[in-house]
């Protein structure tokens, strides 16, 4: 008899940062909430001192089977004024440190997207903090 373990999704906030030491550049976060529901913001700074900064944000549900994650929103309930950017259709992988690798080996939890709508957000991987 063989048992297969399935990957959990993990909880909590995942983030990559391209920030300078003058919080120049680019950072994106998703938080994964327990109840289903997500937040995602994307934050730029151009270099230069006139160059203003600039805040997108995305939220709505979540669903996941085995290591994938699923992203929906409605039209209606999560998308406003603040919440301009549209995750739905958004699909992403959850990679982890196989519970049965004994390995010394180092592997950072995170979240891949292969598959959105966005195009800039397609291959967008975000590491848990």
């Amino acid at each position: 008899m063989a048992v297969f373990a399935q990957l959990k999704v993990d909880h909590g906030v995942y983030q990559v940062d391209f920030l300078d030491d003058e919080n120049e550049g680019i950072q994106y976060t998703l938080t994964l909430n327990e109840d289903h529901t997500f937040k995602f913001h994307f934050f730029r700074k151009p270099k230069g001192a006139n160059n203003p900064q600039e805040n997108y944000y995305a939220k709505g549900t979540w669903a996941s089977e085995n290591n994938s994650i699923f992203f929906d929103a409605e039209d209606v309930l999560d998308l406003n004024e603040e919440y301009t950017l549209n995750l739905k259709n958004s699909k992403a992988r959850f990679n982890t440190k196989s519970p049965r690798d004994v390995s010394a080996r180092v592997v950072k939890t995170s979240i891949k997207f292969y598959d959105s709508e966005l195009f800039w957000v397609k291959g967008l991987e975000l590491f848990k903090i």
